[in-house]
């Protein structure tokens, strides 16, 4: 068998497994293990799993991941979300698609303190999406926007996708945490943007103006100062260099747990189910780092990936194709595999690649570069059908809104980040801008 063919059964056997619908983790770990066991034999494949488990579970980066999920549990259990869209609809409640645009300011701010699509999206649905349908907004918007504003979570810091991919290439993580800042930013008024536009092009979509805008009161500023005050000391702490990432996360989630006590919301039976929740998560991840890392192994003893990169080396494409192709190839991954796997699956295959094009810049920001973009196409995989996470979650929330109603809301967000890709694509310097700003 040819390297090519055994790659391709690989990939194959892979896919197979998650037809039948064996857990992504089992099914890399189970392709790995047929691609190792061929090349290698039996023992050495046994040598390598042994060692590579507690290679990857003892190092202390790891820890910053359950740490961070334990911060976003901690904000969805602890009320967090209702003060904050409280106060955005106060701000955007006087708009046409007000209210969408404060359900995408709410999923922004909880971003910053959650870390995850998933938690942004369910738990800003559960308070956004009855205020919204009460007001007349039509399920389509409702639900569209709300999938859309959940990828908030993933797009600003604290982001996992981010952590992974910084433990993946051995990039900083709080200069891709801050690199990760204006895109994010900007990724909110493009969302809020293409609400303004979508409801003036089609009509029926929301009220014309609200009839009774919610007040803005001095509760309601309070009430979001504790979001503000756990933003401002977990990352000015990290940029600031007073502690580490993973101090950073400690710490984070510690005043989360503090705030969410504070406001009366955490009971015994919460806090519990934030740490099962944590440790669900983490363990799924941690799993999935296993299956990937024989995968991975498995194909570069074919020798292929390298094989791959000397080939399109040798093709003379601009960098910016090379890394275009790689973009549209995550966009078509995103239609069958979660972000998780997507990332410890490809990652270790193209960054080689991208970090030997010259791209005119820095080998460390083009690293972290290439890390926003990854994160840009991960967003988009969450909502893009024919599987979009997101739209999954909201979807079965609001049971009365037929998923094809959903994935019609979704199109003007997806136009956005079309756009907002193409943008950090051809112009790295506005997500690179504030890395070297910072120093």
């Amino acid at each position: 068998m040819t390297p090519l063919e055994l790659t391709g059964l690989i990939f194959a056997s892979m896919l197979c497994f998650m037809a039948v619908r064996f857990p992504i983790s089992i099914s890399m770990f189970l392709a790995g293990a047929i691609g190792y066991i061929y090349q290698a034999g039996w023992i050495p494949f046994e040598n390598f799993v042994n060692a590579q488990a507690f290679a990857r579970f003892a190092g202390y980066d790891l820890s910053v991941i359950p740490l961070f999920i334990l911060m976003g549990n901690f904000a969805t259990k602890g009320g967090i979300s209702k003060a904050l869209f409280s106060f955005a609809a106060s701000v955007m409640g006087r708009f046409k698609g007000g209210l969408a645009m404060a359900s995408l300011l709410a999923c922004a701010a909880f971003g910053a303190i959650s870390g995850s699509s998933v938690a942004t999206a369910a738990t800003i649905t559960g308070v956004a999406l009855p205020e919204m349908r009460r007001h007349g907004y039509s399920g389509r918007l409702a639900t569209g926007t709300l999938a859309a504003g959940g990828t908030l979570g993933i797009q600003l810091p604290p982001s996992v996708v981010l952590v992974i991919y910084a433990i993946l290439t051995e990039q900083n993580i709080s200069k891709l945490f801050a690199a990760a800042v204006i895109p994010g930013i900007i990724a909110m008024v493009g969302y809020m943007i293409a609400v303004a536009i979508y409801v003036r092009v089609v009509p029926g979509q929301a009220p014309e103006v609200d009839e009774a805008p919610e007040p803005m009161t001095f509760a309601k500023i309070m009430g979001v100062l504790p979001i503000m005050i756990i933003f401002t000391l977990v990352f000015g702490g990290i940029y600031g260099g007073f502690f580490t990432p993973t101090e950073g996360a400690a710490v984070g989630s510690a005043t989360t747990l503090l705030t969410a006590i504070a406001k009366r919301e955490m009971t015994f039976k919460k806090f519990g189910e934030c740490f099962m929740g944590t440790a669900t998560s983490a363990a799924m991840i941690f799993m999935i780092f296993i299956g990937a890392d024989l995968m991975n192994a498995a194909l570069a003893m074919t020798q292929v990936p390298a094989q791959l990169a000397a080939v399109v080396g040798g093709w003379g494409l601009p960098p910016l194709a090379v890394v275009g192709a790689i973009l549209i190839f995550y966009v078509l991954l995103g239609a069958v595999m979660d972000e998780m796997s997507m990332l410890l699956l490809t990652v270790p295959i193209f960054f080689p690649m991208v970090m030997g094009l010259d791209f005119g810049m820095p080998k460390d920001l083009v690293g972290i570069w290439f890390g926003i973009m990854v994160l840009m196409t991960v967003g988009f995989g969450l909502i893009a059908p024919p599987v979009g996470l997101n739209v999954y979650v909201v979807n079965s929330i609001s049971r009365d809104v037929p998923m094809s109603e959903s994935y019609r809301g979704v199109m003007p967000f997806l136009a956005s980040d079309v756009i907002r890709t193409l943008l950090f694509l051809f112009f790295p310097i506005i997500p690179l801008w504030l890395v070297q700003y910072l120093g």
